[in-house]
């Protein structure tokens, strides 16, 4: 029993931070209806920042996302700007192929400048834990996991009660009626792809002093990205969050019952099964 518990704690913690990652791919996939093959090489760029960060002015990684996530949120917002927003009403095909190529070069300019050794982000805390209940608690997965969801409800907050985040949601349900009702939706859709960038950067800060660090890590969480957005549902904020949760879970409890190597395969097969029977996803909505 102590086994399981302390599998479906493990899983609930680390399926916070890949809840943070779906959240982000979902508001930019919400917004403009563009799956942002980058996504990966974003959260990349943000381990790879917050790394910078700590070796060069000992800045916490995580302290150092009030640094990382403003420099990814404008990253994200030039990205939009440049290359996404003229591919806006282009082919599924084209877009897709245009943010597979951004994040190529997006990991071979980092390969490029840090060469494609991995690197390990080290803090006094990487391997401590607490004790609750005779059970392990990592020090930096339940940091991260806190601010993950002071960081997801502050998103909530901005989204439901304020004009800028309404506005979001309602070019995010219907682009051509929000923008007869006088919403800039060019402006929105910068400052989705903005937020998206920013939220992927974060999770990259929130993992760097538990995961490896190399330029092709971002692959893996891209690919994990978009099964947590249409397991929870394309475009819900909510059904990426359960997502998130229900992979770490899936994860956690593979590696134990089943076999560490197998555990990404235990949550495609979750995926597939899932859009078997539901292929709008748990809480996803069947456009016409």
């Amino acid at each position: 029993m102590t086994v399981f518990l302390q599998s479906v704690l493990s899983g609930i913690l680390v399926g916070g931070i890949y809840a943070l990652i779906g959240i982000g791919l979902t508001m930019i996939f919400g917004v403009m209806r563009v799956i942002n093959f980058a996504h990966g090489e974003l959260l990349m760029l943000g381990m790879y920042l917050t790394w910078g960060l700590f070796n060069w002015l000992h800045l916490d990684p995580f302290l150092s996302i009030v640094l990382v996530a403003p420099a990814l949120f404008l990253w994200g917002a030039f990205l939009q700007r440049a290359f996404i927003n003229r591919v806006l009403n282009a082919l599924p095909q084209n877009q897709i192929l245009l943010t597979i190529g951004l994040g190529l070069v997006m990991s071979n300019s980092v390969m490029l400048a840090f060469t494609s050794d991995y690197r390990i982000l080290t803090t006094s805390y990487s391997s401590s834990s607490y004790d609750l209940f005779g059970l392990s608690v990592s020090k930096p997965l339940l940091y991260a996991f806190l601010i993950t969801v002071a960081i997801t409800v502050a998103l909530y907050g901005f989204l439901l009660r304020t004009d800028t985040g309404q506005a979001i949601r309602a070019t995010a349900q219907d682009r051509e009626a929000a923008q007869l009702m006088g919403i800039n939706v060019g402006w929105t859709s910068v400052l989705a792809f903005g937020i998206g960038a920013a939220l992927a950067g974060t999770a990259g800060a929130l993992i760097s002093p538990t995961y490896y660090i190399f330029p092709q890590v971002g692959g893996a969480f891209t690919l994990k990205a978009f099964v947590i957005v249409v397991l929870g549902g394309m475009g819900s904020i909510v059904g990426a969050t359960l997502g998130g949760v229900i992979i770490g879970l899936t994860e956690s409890l593979a590696a134990v019952y089943v076999a560490g190597g197998l555990k990404e395969l235990v949550v495609f097969v979750l995926f597939l099964a899932l859009l078997l029977f539901k292929p709008a996803g748990l809480l996803g909505k069947t456009r016409a």
